[in-house]
């Protein structure tokens, strides 16, 4: 109807990631970071022997939940990781998981800093909103172009691209935990002269924290969904798995690999909401 000139918005982002390529750098100095803490959750998984590794997430679990006596969660654990052994995903299980703590890590270390930030001034709130509902209704494929073209291919982009996507829940959640705090505990701490670090650690955050762990959970299986999608960027694990059965029409062994990521969200869900309700 209206004879208005296309805006040349895909020319100004390629030139925009274009001109980001002189910071190569940079990338490759982060792709290296991130590699290390890769590398290092993975070394762990691999050191472990399969039943040691099921003792301690069993243990830890039955510490976590003793006081709540949710002894259901403790068979299930022990049926699912023992499912996920006899299928011979163990070691895909271990890269996905990998990736998830990974990405969650990151996503706890940037995002309550920021969710800090913005429910302490309005001008940061006032930018880290937009900003927020942007990376959290945006494809989650689109994530995977700026990840490839900057840090390659493999596990690395298969991170930036989780924590992207997953950060969004950690930082509302920590925003809206410390907004939440009653004002009276604000006021007495300032009444006995605490300082602003001290009414920050003694006060807001304990109050805030059962709606940080939230955020937190929220954040985590947010990370665990983009594992089949970061699959094809050549992030291993049991997203490969799902990915490579779809490829060959192979329902079952989809089926198969798909129960085993339903069987880890299912545990580290469960597990993270038992933390929380410990603190």
């Amino acid at each position: 109807m209206f004879n208005l000139p296309k805006l040349p918005l895909a020319d100004w982002i390629d030139a925009l990631v274009n001109w980001l390529g002189h910071f190569e750098g940079f990338f490759y100095a982060v792709t290296n970071f991130l590699g290390a803490i890769v590398n290092a959750f993975q070394w762990v998984f691999d050191a472990l022997p399969i039943p040691v590794f099921m003792v301690i997430v069993i243990a830890g679990t039955w510490w976590l939940t003793r006081n709540t006596h949710r002894y259901g969660l403790l068979v299930f654990e022990f049926i699912g990781l023992l499912y996920i052994w006899n299928q011979g995903y163990w070691r895909d299980m271990t890269q996905t998981l990998t990736l998830v703590l990974t990405a969650s890590l990151l996503a706890i270390i940037i995002g309550i800093p920021l969710g800090l930030w913005a429910a302490t001034s309005k001008p940061v709130a006032t930018v880290v909103k937009p900003l927020m509902d942007f990376m959290q209704t945006m494809p989650a494929f689109v994530y995977l172009i700026p990840a490839v073209a900057f840090f390659g291919i493999g596990m690395v982009p298969g991170v930036v691209a989780s924590v992207i996507f997953a950060m969004p829940p950690t930082v509302r959640m920590t925003q809206l935990g410390i907004q939440q705090v009653p004002s009276e505990l604000i006021e007495a701490a300032d009444s006995f002269g605490a300082t602003g670090w001290q009414r920050l650690v003694k006060v807001q955050l304990p109050g805030a924290l059962p709606t940080i762990m939230a955020g937190v959970n929220q954040s985590m299986m947010l990370a665990l969904s983009m594992v089949v999608i970061a699959s094809m960027i050549g992030a291993m694990g049991l997203g490969t798995q799902v990915y490579f059965a779809v490829g060959r029409n192979e329902a079952g062994s989809g089926f198969a690999a798909g129960l085993a990521i339903v069987i880890l969200a299912i545990i580290l869900d469960r597990v993270t909401q038992a933390l929380n309700h410990r603190k």
